[in-house]
């Protein structure tokens, strides 16, 4: 087990955290239905990340954020870590990688263990994880896999808030654990994928979650917050509460969808239809938009007709995919039950939440505050890389200076070096 980090008086939570931050070159890689992308850090001094190099390269063999085309997939990461490494000059052997295939959910598992009146030991620690992993079992059985595996809170006896609680004296100790599952055969499929690269699956880290370490302000993770990243292929959301991941879900629609509804209705070509959606496209309309037509080429016409089309139009296409996203975003907020936990504030991030009009609408459908989300800025990225598109890429070189890790990395068997993420690694590459 790591040992748990003891802060000196004076020294912030934040400061905490970072005792995990990697050491020398490390890399990151997310790989999205719609792009991948590779950077390759290091920590300095004070604690942040520099980029040293990065690549990224369009999204093949993707889709719904799980990899359906081995060849198609291996192509488009090798050409984005290629071109990280040329820059960096440093070869990778693993990298971390975002976790958005196998449709990960999360569950919250109440644990209770009888200590007896005497002192919590470390042993009844790594037992509360175990019995949580015990009780995941069922998911295992049913094709899933543990990836996360967060103690949320200890309460000691009938005292809530207890962040490390070995040493103290009590009767019972309880904790919530936070169990974040996905599908084995996407994880294996991952695995495979990154082995043809000849690169490693360092760590998983939830995309929502990532995003979230991104853009997220250390009052918004305390307070309360669900983040919502509005990729290509999925929409998955994460819910903060007092600095840590409380829950995660995803829905198989994205920006990608927005773009193929174009292309159908107005028979267009899809590269078209992302272009429409990217500079024209919203969810509101203006009063001239009946009257402002744009040109698009119809598919498959070999002397290139051109249709003129009201903006309007695009509106009326774009609009109901995105209320249906908000719409299932908010049944699976209300399923997850989290009441206050939740907060009243919501930050978009991803692509699609760049098109106009997305802010106001996902207020007005969640009932929430919502603002858009940007990533904090990056040593050695240019602004270009710093809009919401790159949120999980930058969320994932925050992890890697030690943001947003659990303060108890409790190892649930006999290896004292094996959290549940080096775990899953080795399962991986048992499988692979």
């Amino acid at each position: 087990m790591n040992e748990i980090a003891r802060v000196p008086p004076g020294v912030g939570r934040d400061a905490r955290r970072r005792r995990n931050a990697r050491s020398g070159p490390f890399g990151i890689i997310d790989i999205g239905s719609t792009k991948v992308v590779c950077i390759i850090a290091r920590i300095e001094s004070d604690g942040e990340p520099r980029a040293l190099g990065f690549g990224w390269q369009r999204g093949r063999g993707v889709k719904g954020g799980s990899i359906v085309d081995l060849d198609e997939a291996e192509r488009a990461i090798r050409a984005a870590v290629g071109q990280a490494e040329e820059m960096a000059d440093t070869q990778l052997a693993g990298a971390i990688l975002n976790l958005s295939c196998g449709q990960p959910e999360s569950r919250l598992l109440p644990i209770q263990w009888p200590i007896g009146g005497r002192a919590v030991t470390e042993t009844d620690l790594r037992a509360i994880l175990a019995e949580g992993r015990r009780r995941s079992g069922e998911a295992e059985r049913e094709g899933r896999e543990t990836v996360h595996a967060i103690p949320l809170a200890f309460t000691v006896d009938a005292t809530p808030g207890a962040e490390d609680p070995r040493g103290m004296i009590c009767d019972t100790l309880s904790a919530r654990l936070h169990m974040v599952e996905a599908s084995q055969a996407s994880l294996r499929n991952l695995g495979a994928t990154l082995q043809r690269c000849d690169l490693d699956v360092e760590e998983l880290v939830s995309a929502p979650f990532a995003s979230g370490l991104a853009t997220l302000v250390e009052d918004e993770k305390h307070l309360g917050c669900t983040v919502i990243d509005m990729g290509g292929g999925t929409t998955s959301l994460a819910v903060f509460s007092e600095g840590l991941l409380l829950h995660t879900a995803q829905i198989a629609v994205g920006g990608q969808h927005v773009t193929n509804d174009l292309a159908g209705i107005l028979s267009t070509p899809v590269a078209h239809a992302e272009r429409l959606k990217t500079m024209h496209g919203g969810v509101h309309g203006g009063p001239g938009d009946d009257r402002d037509f744009l040109a698009v080429p119809m598919l498959g016409e070999e002397d290139q007709h051109i249709a003129r089309i009201p903006r309007s139009m695009i509106t009326g296409i774009i609009r109901p995919r995105i209320e249906e996203t908000f719409e299932l975003l908010r049944e699976k907020l209300d399923a997850a039950g989290l009441g206050r936990e939740a907060g009243t504030r919501v930050v978009l991030t991803g692509g699609a939440s760049r098109l106009i009009g997305v802010h106001e609408l996902a207020a007005r459908i969640l009932n929430r505050q919502v603002r858009l989300g940007r990533p904090h800025p990056v040593r050695g990225l240019p602004e270009s890389l710093m809009v919401a598109d790159f949120a999980t890429a930058t969320g994932l070189l925050a992890w890697g200076a030690g943001v947003g890790r659990p303060v108890l990395d409790i190892a649930p068997g006999p290896d004292p070096r094996r959290g549940p993420l080096k775990r899953l690694v080795h399962w991986l590459k048992d499988r692979v």
